[in-house]
Parts: structure tokens; sequence; C-alpha cells
């Protein structure tokens, strides 16, 4: 019973408290923003796809900058002020779209539309700096935190990434289904008045376990001004069992990051005050590319340069294939099951062979399922017709002078049951939804064999995706944790970017089977990209297991770097 009692109200256990509800309050206002902004809009998608440009790139161009702010500020403040910001920022959104569609009408004919257009432009804006707090969050807690909470025992850092990985492949499902319910047998008002609800009871909950937290790990109180050990890192030359530190790994624990307040004030002149984002930016990037795990991070931002997942994009394509609601929450649920199968996959896998090895059997795991979707793109039922044009719809209706196509009439149910309008053909319903058409005449074999090739590779995405988050947990240095982590984020939303404008560019099903050859070919050259760091990493030893994993090859690290991997 003691022990019980100690592991409920150790740091560890508290750390994931505290991650479960900041994610289920996340993922809730995830949901219902792209909801709410589809239902105010005359059930438009453009408020929708500007509010996703606006926060991709929002991360593309501020994640050095955020990340820099989190090096440089004390733990504690950064975490205290992250979390107060992203909740107070969606606690006004509600309010703010609670007046929306309270008062709509009205606003409506105040300044011809324009406050209710200034009202959208208010609820993106807040809506995106809480998605920046949320980023400082992530990075904080997840890339820094965790690594001072579990010390010095790898097997222990492993094993804490994996149960925060399986808290948010669980609220990643059941956050949206819980609002989802309550919006639709409620209304959009009483779901935005819920989460603004939830935020604050949970922004006051996770506040005090930040300082338990706090509290309980001394460590978290210092960081390192300047270091002059590995930390960390050096551990990857040991065995996986060996959690004692090697002689001469010395834990650098210098002085309290409140020593990084200017000792010397010195005039900065304005010229100096406007360039220094701008050089915090290209020095980000620079550091980014001087990582010794600069390979293995690129190889897992180009994971992003995919359809091949559970977006809007893919279940899009699903409704014009004749899959139902029910069926795609179903296909979730199982994505979800093979996502926490990879998070137990790495901690074994990485007992056995080493966390490198985990990162290439995880790659080669995840192509061998993908296979599984380019063949599926020549199977029988497969709408590829690359004669088609992507914009034919669009141009005839234009030269006719006929409206464009928006989506079809309100079905709050649909939306609010699955979260997923129809990105493809402009319609919530599915496009084989024609009455006299039987399920037995739709051909499956197609879609089939992609959502079975999406499925199974969770397993290896999933494992792959904590690989290179523990790598870059244990080679970057403690005073770059923040930035580097913050321009990994901005690479994984220009991949992600890149991939919302591939869709852009062929929007109709028959050219989907491209979409999903090019994604394909990209997580293949991510996995090319990791394959070469491994090489580098481990040399002659790459395909020998339950050996110790030497350094880092002296090229993979640039002069004066000590990382090793």
């Amino acid at each position: 019973l003691g022990s019980v009692i100690a592991y409920f109200t150790s740091a560890k256990f508290l750390l994931y408290l505290g991650h479960a509800l900041s994610t289920w309050g996340d993922r809730m206002w995830h949901f219902a923003v792209s909801v709410f902004l589809v239902e105010l809009y005359g059930n438009s998608l453009l408020l929708t796809a500007v509010y996703g440009l606006v926060v991709a790139g929002s991360v593309l161009l501020l994640g050095a900058l955020i990340g820099d702010w989190v090096d440089k500020n004390s733990r504690l403040k950064v975490a205290q002020t992250s979390l107060v910001v992203q909740n107070s920022s969606v606690i006004l959104c509600g309010v703010i779209l609670m007046i929306i569609f309270l008062f709509k009408t009205q606003l409506l004919t105040l300044y011809h539309g324009w406050l209710l257009t200034l009202c959208y432009i208010l609820v993106i804006t807040i809506a995106n700096i809480a998605n920046l707090a949320s980023t400082a969050t992530a990075i904080t807690i997840q890339r820094d935190w965790i690594v001072v909470v579990a010390g010095e025992d790898r097997s222990k850092l492993a094993d804490m990434n994996a149960t925060i990985r399986r808290i948010d492949q669980l609220t990643n499902i059941l956050a949206p289904m819980a609002v989802g319910q309550i919006m639709t047998f409620g209304s959009p008002m009483i779901g935005c008045g819920f989460i603004s609800g939830w935020n604050l009871m949970s922004m006051c909950v996770e506040y005090l376990l930040l300082w338990k937290v706090y509290q309980k790990t001394p460590t978290l109180a210092h960081k390192s001004a300047k270091v002059e050990a590995s930390e960390l890192k050096q551990l990857n030359v040991k065995k996986e069992s060996d959690v004692k530190p090697a002689e001469g790994v010395q834990l650098i624990i210098e002085k309290d990051v409140t020593g990084f307040e200017p000792q010397q004030e010195k005039e900065v002149g304005c010229a100096a005050r406007i360039a220094e984002p701008f050089i915090t930016f290209r020095d980000g990037w620079v550091a980014y590319y001087n990582q010794p795990v600069f390979l293995a991070g690129m190889g897992l931002a180009f994971l992003y340069m995919t359809v091949l997942g559970f977006d809007c994009i893919t279940t899009g394509y699903a409704y014009t294939q004749g899959l139902s609601g029910s069926v795609l929450s179903l296909l979730m649920g199982a994505s979800a099951v093979t996502g926490i199968t990879g998070t137990v996959a790495f901690t074994w896998l990485r007992r056995k062979c080493g966390l490198i090895r985990t990162g290439l059997i995880s790659g080669v795991a995840q192509f061998a399922c993908l296979i599984l979707c380019a063949i599926s793109v020549f199977m029988p039922g497969s709408p590829m017709d690359l004669t088609v044009s992507p914009f034919a719809d669009i141009s005839a209706r234009l030269f006719e002078n006929e409206p464009l196509p928006t989506i079809a009439s309100p079905e709050p149910e649909m939306i609010f049951a699955t979260g997923m309008p129809n990105l493809l053909n402009g319609s919530i319903a599915p496009a084989n939804s024609d009455p006299e058409m039987s399920p037995e005449s739709v051909p499956l074999i197609s879609v089939s064999l992609l959502f079975a090739g999406v499925i199974a590779a969770r397993v290896g995405l999933w494992s792959f995706d904590l690989t290179v988050t523990q790598l870059l947990q244990e080679n970057v240095i403690e005073s770059e944790r923040g930035i580097i982590n913050g321009v990994q984020n901005s690479m994984n939303y220009l991949l992600d970017l890149l991939h919302f404008i591939m869709v852009i560019l062929a929007p109709n099903p028959e050219a989907f089977g491209l979409l999903v050859l090019i994604s394909v070919s990209f997580v293949a050259m991510g996995h090319i990209m990791y394959f070469r760091f491994a090489q580098k990493s481990l040399g002659k030893q790459l395909f020998v297991c339950h050996t110790p994993e030497p350094k880092a090859a002296p090229d993979s690290s640039p002069p004066g770097n000590t990382s090793t991997v």
C-alpha cells in the first residue's frame, strides 16, 4: 500500500496527470474550433483553412523564438506562463464564440458585417496564440522537464516518453468524442461554454500539479548556463541495464537560470532590438543543422508530408469511397490501439537492441505496412485517373457563372460525431451516398487496403517518433533543448503545410492515388535519412544487437560540440 501511495504522489505520476489534463483540453479545443468555424461561416471551409494556415505559419516562423524563450527563462516560469496564456486564450475564445452564436444576426447588420468579420479575425488570432503557448508547454514539459525528472536513468526516460504518448493516443480519440456528444445533444454554444469551463478548472489544477512536481524535483530549479560536460547523452555508451552514471560523466547544474539575467546592462540600439528575433531565428536553424541528430530529426519531419493519417484529408477521401462515419470512428479506434502497441514495442525494442536500432526497425516496419497503401492505388475500386483535371469542376462553374460549391446543408450531428468534413468534394455527405446505390455495389478492396496499411503503420510510426524524441532529449545539450526542439516543431509544421498545399493542387478523389504514392516516397526518404544517421553513429555495429552503442562518428557533430549519440 505504501508503494502505491508513493507512486501516486511521485513527481512522475503528477507529471502524467498534468499532461493528461492539458492534452484532454487541448484535443477538445482543436477539434471544436474547426467545427465552430465551419458552423459560423455558412458551412464553408474558408475560416478553417485560414486558421490552419495561420497556425502552421506561426509555428514555422516563431518555433525557434519560442524555444529560445524557453531556454532563457526558469523552468517554472516558462511552464506556468505558457499554461496560463494557453488556457486564458481558449477561455476568451470560447466567450467570444458564444457571443457570436448568440448575436450573429445582429452582428451581420452592424457596419455592413465588418464587426462580425472582426470577431472572426479575433477568434483566429487568439486561437493561434493559444496554439503557440501550447507549443511552448510541449517543449518545456515533454522535452525538458521529463528529462530532469527521469534523472540519469535512460530506461525510466523511455518508459515516461512511452506513457506520455499513450496518454496522447487515448485523448486523441476520447476527447473529441466527448465534446462531440455534448455539441450533438446540446448546441455549439453549450460546447463553447463547456470547453471554457473545463479549461478554467484544468488551468488551476495543472498550475498546482506543476508546482508540486517542481517541489519534488529540486534539480528543476537549476539550469546549465553553459555546458562543459555531456550530461545524460553520454550514457548512450553504456549498456541498457546500467542506470548509474558512467565514470567521468558529470551532470551540470551550474547555477539557477536567474543567472541568465543580464549582469551588465548595455545600451541596445533600436536596430539591434529589431534584428534580434531574426538573429535568433537564424542561429536556431544553424544550431539545429549542426546537431549530431540532425538527420534523425529531418527523418521525423519528412513523415509529416503525408496524406496517410487520420486527418480531415484522408477521412474526406474515405467519405467519397462510401465509408460511413460509424465505420471511420471504428477505424480511428483501431489506429489508437495500434499506436499504443507502437509505444509498447518501442520500450521492448530499446531494451533488446538499443535506441538507434529501434528507430531502424520501426522505420522498416512502418514502410513495409505503407506498401499496402501504394498497392491499394492500383486495386479495383481505386478512383485514380490522372487524365481528370483537378480543377475541371471549378473551371466549368466559373465559365458557366455558377456559384462555387460549399459544404452542403448543415448536418451538425455528422460533423460533431466525426469532426471530419469532406475536403475533397466540398460536401459533408459521402460522394457515394446515392440512395439508389447499394453498399454491395461500392468496391471496397482499394480503400480497405489503404486503411489496413495506414492502421498497421501506426505501430512503426509511433515507435519511430519515440526513438527520435529520446535521441533529441539525450543528445541536445540542456542549454539548447528549447531552441532545437522549437526548430524541430517548425520543420514538422513546414512539411505538414506542404502536404496541405499538395492537396490543394490536387483536391479531387481521382488524384488521391498520386498523393498516396508521393506520401510513401516522402516516408521512404525520411527513413533513408535516419538510416544515414544510424550508419554514421554505429558504423559496422549497425546490425549487431546487444552491444553498447558507441559515440557518434567524428564528422557527425560540429567542431567544439561535445554532443554524442
